[in-house]
């Protein structure tokens, strides 16, 4: 684990991100997936709620071709697409929190903002996570084996990542100093991250603003 100094010559540490599980990610707050529409338990149990009181508790009781009861599985209809919608929306999310907790946890004593140097040095690391079991899953595997299923994912994210890198590589815009306070604050909540400023920053150093969330390459 090395240093890197910001504008202000306050050093931080880099290294290894790692979780509990290397593909999952794991924040204190439940609600990091948190959208104003994911409030599927909600919408049902207030219908199931209106139904049992309209019926006083009896909703075993009720007839499947009912008003009540065709209410209740459209309710549960519904609740189960969102259900999926926002499984979905979270899977696609979390490769971008995962990247942002990173850096968020590597200037927790940081107070002036990034140069580019110190940006791209701290991206690089980033970039580097998977080097190492990435070493040993291919060492560990026996010749003429294929590769598993683990070491094809760590190639492939690798090389999406390395990819990304080469046109801009979409981080909040640590060198500027409202951005690094509000990262430093951030909740670990997607739609949080609103009040951030971001760019993409290249490998050859050059970066432009970009939004949130993440539109292809801008």
């Amino acid at each position: 684990m090395g240093l890197i100094k910001s504008e202000g010559g306050e050093a931080f540490c880099h290294g290894t991100l790692t979780t509990r599980n290397p593909d999952a990610i794991y924040f204190p707050n439940a609600d990091v997936f948190k959208h104003p529409h994911d409030k599927m338990p909600k919408d049902f149990a207030k219908v199931q709620k209106q139904v049992a009181k309209k019926k006083k508790g009896a909703i075993s009781s009720l007839h499947e071709n009912s008003r009540d009861a065709k209410r209740l599985r459209r309710a549960g209809a519904r609740s189960k697409k969102l259900e999926k919608l926002a499984a979905a929306r979270a899977k696609a999310y979390q490769p971008y929190l995962q990247r942002i907790s990173f850096f968020q946890s590597a200037l927790q004593a940081i107070s002036t903002p990034f140069t580019i140097e110190n940006v791209q040095a701290l991206v690089q690391t980033y970039l580097d996570r998977d080097s190492t079991e990435l070493s040993t899953v291919q060492s560990e595997r026996r010749s003429g084996r294929p590769a598993s299923t683990r070491e094809d994912m760590l190639k492939q994210r690798i090389s999406a990542e390395a990819n990304e890198y080469s046109s801009g590589f979409w981080i909040p815009d640590i060198t500027d100093t409202g951005t690094l306070q509000n990262l430093k604050n951030w909740n670990g909540e997607w739609l949080s991250l609103n009040n951030l400023n971001f760019f993409r920053i290249a490998k050859d150093g050059t970066k432009h603003p970009s939004s949130f969330p993440p539109k292809g390459n801008s």
